[in-house]
């Protein structure tokens, strides 16, 4: 029995989110997945500079939403952290970029 536990917590866990105020009134899922998927999604996020947040309550929860469904209200004050986490780190870098 513990072996499935250990392998349960061994599982690496990816969610994806979007959010174009312009196209839509809430954040969306756009890839969510676990084993190999999560290690794909968190590559190619990586790869594309897409920021990484580590939050595995969050994603427990975001994977299981169906990808292009939108967030829903109760997980808006999580999403919006994440959503702070990665205006931050791109103001961070619009600043360095014109030092």
């Amino acid at each position: 029995m513990k072996d499935n536990q250990d392998k349960k917590k061994a599982t690496k866990m990816a969610a994806a989110i979007q959010y174009d105020s312009a196209k839509s009134s809430a954040p969306s899922i756009t890839a969510s997945g676990r084993g190999t998927i999560a290690e794909k999604i968190i590559e190619l996020a990586t790869e594309k500079g897409i920021p990484i947040k580590n939050d595995p309550d969050l994603v427990q929860v975001l994977s299981k939403l169906k990808v292009g469904s939108e967030i829903p209200v109760e997980l808006y004050r999580a999403v919006a952290e994440i959503l702070a986490f990665v205006y931050s780190l791109n103001e961070d870098q619009r600043l360095q970029k014109q030092l």
